[in-house]
């Protein structure tokens, strides 16, 4: 845990990576109705249960300003929430639709838009503090369901774990320190779903088990 980097709360006013404040820029001005900047977390603070994503997607949460909402990927997301309890709603169109969490926290590894969806190595180190501040409100027991391999890895080092010694695998669950278990999913994209690496069953059983596990 020595190596881990210090925690810091969400900044909406960020602009620690300077590709990221470029793309920003450059969106910002294609799109002056967007977000555009860096999105906060989204949900109760002292839930049980912290979904972590990648990163906004460019006509999603950048859009919006709210993780998974307005782009395919969230379709799937908040459709099977709300099945198992932890949303309001099925349907996630904007900040102001009123829906509301309920014992689950929404966030991503990377806090602005990267391009083409691909963050490097350094923007997910300079975001980890965000991260690490998040984790660390997390009630014990507590669950972090991590969509994709760059969230599980993201989650990993901000924590100080040797990521081989928790390979990423969907539906794999890693017994972390005090009571804090890291369950892993393939991210909900169009290209998964599309392909059916992931299908909706499969999701359901994962948000099943995050249920249980952090009830």
């Amino acid at each position: 845990m020595s190596n881990a980097p210090e925690s810091q709360a969400f900044q909406a006013d960020c602009r620690a990576c300077p590709r990221l404040r470029r793309h920003l820029d450059g969106v910002r001005k294609q799109h002056p109705d967007y977000h555009a900047a860096p999105v906060a977390p989204f949900g109760p603070a002292r839930a049980p249960l912290l979904i972590v994503g990648l990163a906004p997607g460019m006509h999603g949460a950048n859009a919006t300003g709210r993780p998974f909402t307005g782009d395919y990927a969230g379709i799937l997301l908040y459709k099977t929430l709300h099945e198992y309890g932890f949303a309001s709603k099925a349907v996630a169109k904007s900040r102001h639709d009123g829906l509301k969490l309920k014992g689950c926290r929404i966030t991503n590894a990377v806090k602005c838009l990267p391009p083409e969806n691909k963050p490097t190595g350094d923007e997910v180190k300079r975001c980890a503090p965000f991260l690490r501040y998040e984790i660390k409100a997390l009630p014990r027991p507590g669950v972090i369901l991590a969509l994709g391999k760059i969230a599980h890895d993201a989650v990993l080092r901000v924590l100080g774990r040797k990521l081989n010694a928790h390979p990423f695998g969907h539906a794999a669950e890693h017994p972390l320190d005090d009571d804090l278990i890291l369950l892993d999913s393939y991210h909900c994209s169009r290209y998964n779903t599309q392909t059916r690496r992931l299908t909706e069953s499969m999701f359901r059983d994962v948000i099943a088990r995050a249920r249980q596990i952090s009830s």
